[in-house]
């Protein structure tokens, strides 16, 4: 099975010693961790692979909303307690803003080490496992079986689902990085046509500078900002 997952990229990454440039955020938030070259390749589970038919990306649906609110309720059936929190995140939670069609949904829960908790209720509800990334704020992937849903496990508190839902909130309200992240979709999609699996990580520029901007506004003008601000794990 191959899977359009999200490869991870090294934003925001200050070499050793550097100051670091927000201070208004924690190191922890505003780096992203990669795994080796080795870890990359072992990531995959069972005959999961990466893509090899070119990225699609259409135009947005205005479904795409109520078809994540509907799964994300599926989900939290599934899992039940272990639900800490669940949010529909990337480029289909953004209104007007192109996407691949395949919603990205975020999951939380309290030990995403302890895959038997979790993984079997979701094999049930008619998703398969293709990642596994303890490396990456404990990030596991699973694919609903018809390829319209990534879901992505992740542990409670770890940074990268507090990441997701900044950028997500800063594009819903910042037309012009909305409209940048457009045209660098679209125009990835076509350039990667021979190489698909390369589309996410040539994303990285935008996403980079995007990002530049969301952290350097204040941490309260974030509505996804926690109350008390972030404690991390």
């Amino acid at each position: 099975m191959t899977a359009q997952s999200e490869p991870h990229d090294e934003s925001h990454r200050e070499p050793h010693g550097e100051p670091h440039p927000f201070e208004n955020y924690p190191r922890e938030l505003t780096e992203r961790r990669v795994g080796d070259e080795d870890q990359q390749v072992a990531r995959w589970v069972g005959d999961a692979a990466p893509p090899v038919d070119p990225i699609v990306v259409v135009d947005p649906e205005p479904g795409w909303p109520d078809a994540a609110a509907v799964e994300s309720a599926n989900i939290a059936d599934a899992l039940g307690d272990l639900v800490v929190r669940i949010e529909h995140v990337g480029s289909t939670s953004v209104p007007g803003l192109p996407a691949k069609p395949i919603l990205d949904i975020d999951v939380q829960v309290p030990d995403s080490s302890d895959e038997d908790a979790y993984v079997p209720a979701l094999t049930r509800a008619g998703y398969v496992h293709v990642l596994r990334e303890p490396w990456w704020n404990g990030h596991r992937m699973l694919v609903r079986a018809d390829g319209g849903v990534n879901l992505h496990v992740f542990q409670a508190g770890s940074p990268e689902p507090l990441r997701h839902l900044l950028f997500r909130d800063w594009l819903r309200t910042h037309d012009a990085d909305r409209d940048l992240y457009a045209a660098a979709k679209r125009r990835l999609a076509v350039e990667t046509a021979d190489d698909p699996d390369s589309y996410n990580l040539d994303k990285n520029a935008v996403i980079d500078d995007i990002y530049t901007r969301i952290f350097s506004a204040p941490p309260s003008s974030h509505p996804a900002w926690p109350e008390g601000g972030y404690s991390g794990l």
